[in-house]
């Protein structure tokens, strides 16, 4: 069931928080990249060519699954078609597309990135690189949607990254980590020395103990 349209304004912003917290990390260039959230049946995305500084939830669409729009004062990202493909196909309600350079800079080079660090473990394994497709294109969603099977990541081959999870704010924490990861592969591929990976029972093992790392402060006691 969908939630009002005034109940979506917080989502709204979020996105356009999300934006402008990618270009200040330098995980986008100019307008480029795009973040979308699903609530329901309608999916909140970052519009098309706006400057994300100038940016506000007001300015953030809202469509159907269907792609038509519900409330959306200005043409929504490119990639509607990618982010579309994604919430069809999985259970994911957040989706963080990026241009960010090591990521894009493997996806120019590689099919997978393999298990070179442990930090692999927090996308399920080896991160597949989606055949190159015209931005926008049904050929590019169903590809990127089809990488993403079992993964919480992909890369775009010769154009970006694309993120996915539950949770926005969370899949935005994991972009970092994944420019992380793309970045580590780079160096050592770089060095023409043969790169260790690891087995995929480990990163299995990794998997499950990263699930329920991290703590937050508790209340004083009384």
């Amino acid at each position: 069931m969908n939630r009002p349209l005034d109940d979506l304004a917080p989502v709204r912003q979020q996105v356009a928080d999300t934006c402008k917290a990618l270009a200040r990390d330098g995980l986008v260039v100019g307008t480029a990249g795009n973040v979308s959230v699903r609530v329901g049946d309608l999916v909140v995305i970052s519009p098309s060519g706006l400057d994300y500084e100038a940016m506000t939830g007001a300015d953030v669409g809202v469509h159907r699954m269907d792609g038509e729009p519900v409330d959306a004062p200005l043409k929504p990202s490119s990639e509607l078609p990618l982010h579309l493909a994604v919430y069809e196909s999985s259970a994911h309600t957040a989706v963080v597309h990026t241009h960010a350079p090591a990521s894009t800079a493997l996806s120019t080079l590689v099919d997978e990135v393999p298990a070179s660090h442990y930090y692999t473990a927090l996308f399920g394994g080896g991160i597949r690189v989606a055949p190159y497709a015209t931005f926008g294109s049904d050929d590019l969603a169903t590809g990127v949607a089809d990488a993403l099977r079992d993964r919480t990541a992909a890369l775009m081959g010769n154009h970006g990254a694309v993120v996915v999870g539950n949770d926005l704010a969370k899949t935005l924490s994991l972009v970092a980590y994944l420019e992380y990861v793309c970045d580590v592969q780079l160096r050592a591929m770089a060095t023409g020395l043969p790169v260790r990976t690891l087995a995929a029972d480990e990163i299995a093992r990794v998997a499950e103990g990263l699930a329920g790392y991290g703590q937050s402060r508790r209340s004083p006691s009384r």
